[in-house]
């Protein structure tokens, strides 16, 4: 009767290989995702406790883990006996001091989206991040150094809060919540992560003299890569691993025949030229 009322002919039936696995269940499908989101946001939150300010005692003492120190050797991260060897507190100040040299000192290299891009903080980058974790909701919390929203470890622990977020969405079955997330953390990996963390990854590999920070920057080019790759993305690293970025010029509008003090305004009005955009150079 279905194949009468729906004109299908026996001879144009499907036939179905014997040897074609059935479909899988889509709880079973779900459970994976699940999984995958939670093994990339734990990777994420790993990487930004390297960057986003000194690493602790207890953030050292969990990473010096057999079963730690083993994952990351199968990721490809060696550590030398600077870090496998060094009595824990000496290992926590001399890390102190090279995450200070490094990101935090003049003539170092910020790990901030603005200073790779422009050579300047809070520009373009910095508002636009702040309008995402905005939208999420995401609140960016004071630490031992004032945290830029465009810091390397602020901009992982968003795209970690995301990944989780989806986990959870997946969990009690709301797809297009799902769905909703990964568009969104497509969209900020090629507007923001994707066009400089790889590069910026490269110099910190270069030019860091602990074996800790060496490795954790090969560490986050590898999964940035795999990142990028995995979701098709096509963006351009920008940072090109440049040890010094050139500071972007300034542009600012404005009109110089508007009155500039009360005075003015009994003036007569004179025909208004149009805003001129003049650039304002660096005067460092």
């Amino acid at each position: 009767m279905l194949k009468t009322l729906l004109a299908i002919d026996d001879d144009d039936a499907v036939v179905v290989d014997p040897r074609t696995p059935p479909p899988r269940p889509i709880a079973e499908m779900r459970a994976e995702l699940r999984a995958e989101c939670d093994a990339r946001a734990n990777l994420c939150r790993l990487l930004a406790g390297v960057f986003v300010e000194e690493a602790d005692a207890a953030f050292i003492r969990a990473l010096r883990r057999p079963e730690v120190l083993d994952s990351l050797a199968a990721a490809g991260v060696c550590f030398e006996a600077d870090f496998l060897d060094a009595e824990e507190s000496a290992l926590v100040e001399r890390l102190a001091c090279e995450y200070t040299t490094l990101f935090a000192a003049s003539g170092g290299f910020p790990p901030v989206e603005s200073v790779r891009l422009t050579g300047r903080y809070k520009q373009d980058p910095h508002f636009q991040v702040a309008q995402d974790y905005a939208k999420w909701g995401f609140v960016v919390s004071k630490g031992r150094f004032e945290l830029f929203p465009d810091q390397l470890g602020v901009e992982l622990m968003f795209v970690a809060e995301l990944l989780e977020r989806c986990s959870a969405a997946l969990a009690t079955g709301d797809e297009a919540l799902a769905r909703r997330i990964e568009r969104d953390l497509k969209r900020f990996w090629t507007q923001h992560l994707a066009r400089w963390v790889r590069g910026y990854a490269r110099l910190i590999e270069q030019v860091a003299e602990h074996s800790f920070y060496r490795g954790m920057a090969g560490f986050l080019h590898g999964f940035a890569s795999e990142e990028i790759a995995a979701m098709g993305l096509r963006t351009d690293d920008e940072d090109h691993a440049r040890a010094v970025v050139p500071k972007s010029e300034i542009r600012v509008e404005f009109n110089p025949d508007e009155p500039v003090c009360n005075g003015c305004e009994s003036a007569p009005v004179k025909p208004q030229r149009a805003a001129n955009v003049h650039t304002l150079h660096d005067l460092r």
